[in-house]
This record gives structure tokens, sequence and C-alpha cells, in this order.
């Protein structure tokens, strides 16, 4: 697949999951799998590849 995303908004979003799945240590009961939505930002920015920019045509990767 084609790279959509520029490199800090890459960093941004591996930062934001692991936050996100740092829940599943925090909170207590079944709330904690909330913090696995935190998988999602850590694999597109790792990936590089947005599925919703491509779907909505964005890119903020810059033009050469």
């Amino acid at each position: 697949m084609k790279k959509n995303e520029a490199q800090i908004e890459r960093i941004l979003r591996v930062l934001a999951g692991v936050a996100i799945l740092s829940l599943l240590f925090i909170l207590e009961g079944n709330n904690r799998y909330f913090g696995l939505l935190g998988i999602i930002p850590i694999i597109t920015g790792t990936m590089g590849v947005c599925p919703l920019y491509t779907i909505l045509g964005i890119s903020t990767l810059r033009k050469k």
C-alpha cells in the first residue's frame, strides 16, 4: 500500500497507541479491555498507512 502519513504523525500515532494500550494495565474490570484499541494506532503508525485516509483520499505526506 502507498504510505499516506507524515513522519511526525507516525511518531505521534505510536506514542498515542502506547498510551492507550497502557490502559490495559491501569484500569480494572472489563473497562481495561478498551486499552486494546491502542493496537490500531500502533499498527497504522508503524506501517505509515491509514485505511481511513485512503478511503477519504487524504495524505499528510509532502509532495515531492
